[in-house]
């Protein structure tokens, strides 16, 4: 996804006006999807620290790897500060930057999902007598509101998602592996114009394993009478689907149709409740509601949905107890489940835009049963 250089300056802006609220100075930013969304720069968690600072009335400042400087270029209204390969020099180069501050912030926001010690010994070396305080709550803000373009990449990615699992169905036999369809999935992705980066490795889970809500895929046999669980998605300049379907393979039991059909009614009732003003909670507790009384309470096990972006996970969550009201530009999935251990499970998973006067659902995979294999 491209977006104009005047987008991240917005953000940036968007979040200085929010540091008083939470008696912040400044935050550093480590390698991950936040860099990304307030600079426009990819990195990824290595050996090697790449850190941003963002404060009021300046530019962001950035330390990195020399050898990874290229990836500044032609980005204006950035402050680069590198370092080589020796590591004892490294605390030097975050001293260079920290001296780049129009002031000495005292207080200074981190992510303390993403804040590795190593990050923070350099800051700490850096910045003596600075505390590091959680800054999460107050970027989700800000992250939680996609904006059109955003949904736009978000929307992309769920139709790369759905062509590649109509791709990758019609190629399942009785006998093949769950490894197997994955690799067939993920090559579906990526052929359909997915981006390298993966939001999470397909689960793909045959039989009694689809009754483990985050199966890892295995050797597996696909076998008659199984209900076959996908949970997959794409991506697209960052920005992620996540979704699940469940197929049977050839004739399923009567109790498999059954709960299918309750997800299939909790699924639709929790995409209903989704409304603005709505609590979160209402998602969940529309979709809960249709399972326990069906008699399957006990065997939902997890939260209804969770927010979706530049992370698989994010930001707000669909769970009972979570009284954050929905707002236009909210992004998240709808997923109920039932599952019986030793049997099987079922999940339906949509991905979810809160709008103006209500929602839209951005997937349109069918949702009935289907028979494959």
């Amino acid at each position: 996804m491209t977006t104009d250089a005047s987008v991240f300056a917005s953000r940036r802006e968007k979040l200085n006006s929010l540091l008083p609220q939470q008696g912040l100075d400044a935050v550093a930013l480590n390698a991950g999807p936040m860099q990304t969304y307030f600079t426009d720069l990819h990195f990824h968690l290595m050996e090697r620290p790449v850190v941003v600072f963002l404060m009021p009335n300046q530019f962001p400042i950035i330390v990195l790897p020399e050898f990874e400087k290229g990836k500044t270029e032609g980005i204006k209204d950035l402050t680069v500060v590198t370092y080589g390969e020796d590591p004892a020099l490294w605390q030097e180069s975050f001293s260079r930057a920290a001296a780049e501050l129009i002031a000495p912030p005292k207080r200074i926001g981190v992510e303390g999902l993403r804040m590795r010690v190593m990050e923070l010994r350099y800051l700490e070396g850096a910045l003596p007598g600075a505390k590091f305080e959680q800054a999460e709550p107050l970027i989700a803000q800000l992250r939680m509101h996609k904006d059109e373009a955003e949904i736009d990449a978000m929307q992309k990615a769920v139709e790369i998602a759905e062509a590649a699992l109509e791709a990758t169905v019609t190629k399942v036999k009785i006998g093949m592996t769950e490894r197997e369809i994955s690799g067939i999935l993920i090559q579906n992705l990526y052929t359909r114009g997915c981006d390298p980066e993966l939001p999470f490795l397909p689960i793909i889970a045959a039989g009694a394993n689809s009754a483990n809500p985050h199966a890892t895929v295995s050797d597996r046999k696909v076998q008659k009478g199984d209900l076959l669980l996908f949970d997959w998605g794409a991506n697209v300049g960052g920005y992620f689907s996540d979704l699940t379907r469940t197929f049977a393979v050839g004739e399923i039991d009567e109790e498999l149709k059954r709960i299918y059909e309750i997800v299939k009614l909790a699924n639709q009732a929790g995409r209903d409740a989704a409304k603005p003003g709505a609590p979160c909670s209402a998602v969940d507790e529309g979709a809960r509601d249709v399972i326990e009384d069906s008699g399957y309470g006990e065997y939902f096990t997890h939260r209804t949905g969770h927010g979706l972006g530049l992370e698989p996970h994010e930001e707000p969550y669909m769970r009972a107890g979570n009284s954050m009201p929905l707002e236009p530009g909210m992004t998240f999935t709808v997923e109920p489940g039932i599952y019986l251990v030793g049997r099987g499970g079922v999940r339906i998973e949509d991905n979810v835009v809160i709008t103006e006067d209500g929602a839209r659902t951005l997937s349109s995979s069918p949702r009935e049963l289907r028979v494959i294999g």
